[in-house]
């Protein structure tokens, strides 16, 4: 009879993590597209902001989620994940928030998953929860309740290897910010959006959020965070549209 060690289940769970990270890099390298500038003045604008210290920016903007409140506890689901899910889906629907820079060149992914701040039971600091993005609403929440269940038990603070097709969000729901800054590397260069969310406060009939949205401007520019806000204002304001 063979005889099993601690080392060898070691060493096979190690090579095994390898495996699996192999795995999902050549996944997502089949998920995407390298992206060619031909517009001179688009790639004067990539090269002006590839070339800054501290190429991001960021707009902090209130979004109303009265009709939105209303109808997820109307359909008895989590306030937290179905705002994940609208977030995730606004981004997807724009090219540039699925874009990401690697080696001075710019990549397209076909969707990208958030990976969101969720609170854990075994310190006062926060999780990282990874969730693959899905179109359907209800199959992304069901799948988000489960991990940031696993998550609150089990914190993680471990991006995937070789994966850029993220969202990094956060929220902030002690405070109604107007402003938010984020920690991050600049070499090498980070392209991920950062989007954040506050508490929520009644202002006369309405119900408002801050939502704050950063990204590097070699790829995001005003007119494509204005989008996202339009976009992101309509899934709120219209349940029906995803619900």
């Amino acid at each position: 009879m063979a005889t099993v060690t601690a080392a060898s289940c070691s060493s096979g769970l190690f090579f095994l993590h390898r495996a699996l990270t192999l795995v999902i890099l050549l996944f997502n390298i089949f998920r995407m597209r390298y992206i060619t500038l031909n517009n001179p003045h688009r790639k004067k604008h990539f090269a002006f902001f590839s070339s800054m210290d501290q190429p991001h920016f960021s707009i902090c903007a209130n979004v109303d989620v009265t009709s939105f409140s209303t109808a997820v506890k109307a359909a008895a689901i989590p306030f937290t994940t179905s705002l994940v899910y609208l977030l995730a889906r606004t981004a997807n629907d724009i090219d540039v928030f699925r874009q990401r820079i690697r080696n001075a060149q710019i990549i397209e992914h076909d969707t990208v998953s958030p990976s969101f701040t969720v609170p854990t039971d075994v310190a006062d600091v926060f999780s990282f929860c990874t969730v693959n993005y899905q179109a359907e609403a209800a199959d992304f929440i069901s799948s988000a309740h489960k991990i940031m269940e696993k998550m609150r038990h089990s914190p993680s603070f471990e991006d995937e290897e070789g994966r850029d097709d993220y969202l990094f969000l956060s929220a902030i729901p002690w405070i109604s910010f107007t402003g938010l800054t984020h920690a991050m590397h600049y070499s090498p260069v980070d392209s991920i959006p950062r989007i954040s969310w506050g508490k929520y406060f009644p202002q006369q009939a309405q119900l408002l959020m801050p939502v704050s949205v950063q990204a590097h401007h070699a790829l995001v520019d005003g007119r494509h965070m204005g989008i996202f806000f339009e976009k992101l204002q309509q899934y709120l304001s219209e349940p029906s549209l995803w619900l």
